[in-house]
């Protein structure tokens, strides 16, 4: 059975996936994850990059949305809906690939060294090397990459590794083109983070859009696409 292509993931659907790969390894007691919960996961001050201030309204969206590629199921339990993810068995990947990209989606790209380090609570890589094994596996991927390893910075001592998750990286792919290239022109972190702040900020309206439209069409009893 060939392994199902998906569709490129937004900023807000890598969060919620993200986050309920993180909370299932680092708080399995809570795991699957109620809407509150998830909203506090997506939200946190820590471990996340960009910081993001979703409402429920939004993230439910998103789930409706990831529930559609069989991303997410959602299951009943106690009072309220609960959420769990379905990485692993859509993409068929062991779960140290899963936490790997778990950290990528939730905190962007990382070295090798960072990712190592940032995994720990949820999976403790030997060493380097195992990390990086891993990573090749995923970027050799038969049925399509789902990282790539970006070219090194000036002045770094690692090249960092992105997830294709949302698609190809703003930033160049590492070769021998692209590092000789950074002679030429600096990166403005300032700058790019704020394009990030604006992508996420438009991503979280037209999330609550989409979800004020299901509502609106709920109660007109007409489907959206009609």
């Amino acid at each position: 059975m060939s392994t199902p292509s998906l569709p490129v993931l937004s900023l807000l659907e890598t969060r919620v996936l993200g986050v309920l790969a993180e909370k299932q390894r680092t708080v399995p007691d809570s795991y699957p994850l109620t809407l509150n919960s998830l909203v506090s996961g997506c939200n946190q001050k820590t471990s996340r990059n960009p910081v993001l201030e979703l409402t429920e309204s939004q993230v439910q969206a998103v789930i409706d949305s990831l529930k559609g590629y069989s991303l997410v199921a959602e299951t009943s339990g106690g009072r309220a809906f609960r959420y769990e993810h379905n990485v692993d068995r859509v993409l068929r990947i062991p779960s140290q690939s899963v936490i790997l990209l778990t950290v990528l989606m939730l905190r962007g790209p990382q070295t090798a060294g960072e990712l190592r380090i940032a995994c720990d609570r949820m999976h403790n890589f030997a060493d380097i090397s195992s990390v990086e094994g891993f990573l090749d596996e995923l970027a050799e991927r038969p049925a399509g990459a789902l990282v790539v390893k970006l070219a090194r910075l000036p002045g770094a001592r690692e090249s960092r590794w992105a997830h294709l998750l949302s698609g190809a990286p703003a930033e160049e792919v590492a070769g021998p083109a692209s590092e000789a290239s950074h002679a030429g022109h600096d990166v403005s972190l300032g700058e790019v983070a704020a394009l990030k702040a604006n992508v996420a900020r438009l991503e979280a309206e037209v999330a609550s859009l989409k979800a004020l439209l299901g509502r609106v069409c709920s109660e007109l009893g007409i489907s959206e696409g009609g």
